[in-house]
């Protein structure tokens, strides 16, 4: 069984342990966010946030700073119910072929009893540098992880998981479905939406996150 870090995982090694199939979608595909307004109150913490972030220059904070000041407060934001934004969450898990272990930087998902059960949003703040990997396979990775880890929850045979990589104050998203979760080769479909920047799409960025818990929230109340 092949044994893989998720900070080192590259699009060979996808390829050899998936069916990858990577979808133009279609900009309107996420922008239908109208559903999930903002209420007062979180308009006034949107405010409050933008504040602090419209006269930075957010690329030359270290990132630690940019996922304190700029990522993470937008993810407590879309909390709902037992739904919680988290830190430096651990995901391990293990297909037919393969084992996928690492960390993502953030993710929302259920709380239960002080821990965090699988994610149905990775995060991952990508590392700056010449030398920095590609944050997008990395990704893949973590919502391979998190698909699996969601299987064991509900087994459902298709799973839908979203992840998000962030460049300083700058968010992209991704929906994944993955199937075939004990075949030799799981087949994984990832959509990615266009770039949101903080400081001009904070409330675009919010509703597409309160979005994301809200499908969560539905899909649950279907399956129980």
């Amino acid at each position: 069984m092949k044994k893989l870090t998720l900070s080192n995982l590259t699009l060979f090694d996808l390829k050899q342990l998936v069916d990858l199939d990577e979808a133009d979608t279609p900009r309107a595909a996420w922008n239908q966010v109208d559903g999930h307004s903002l209420t007062d109150n979180e308009q006034q913490q949107l405010d409050y946030l933008l504040s602090h972030l419209l006269n930075e220059k957010i690329h030359l904070f270290n990132e630690a700073t940019i996922w304190a000041r700029a990522i993470y407060p937008l993810l407590l934001l879309a909390e709902r119910d037992n739904i919680q934004a988290w830190s430096d969450i651990p995901l391990q898990a293990r297909y037919t072929n393969f084992e996928l272990d690492g960390v993502a930087d953030g993710a929302l998902g259920r709380s239960v009893a002080g821990r965090l059960e699988a994610p149905y949003l990775v995060i991952l703040e990508t590392k700056r540098g010449i030398e920095a990997p590609n944050p997008v396979f990395q990704l893949y990775g973590q919502l391979l992880a998190a698909a699996r880890l969601n299987w064991h929850q509900n087994h459902n045979e298709q799973q839908e998981i979203f992840g998000c990589y962030t460049i300083a104050d700058s968010w992209t998203f991704v929906r994944a479905t993955v199937s075939g979760l004990e075949a030799e080769k799981p087949a994984l479909r990832v959509e990615a939406s266009r770039e949101y920047a903080e400081k001009t799409d904070a409330a675009t960025i919010l509703k597409l996150l309160k979005a994301i818990v809200a499908r969560y929230c539905n899909t649950k109340q279907l399956h129980t």
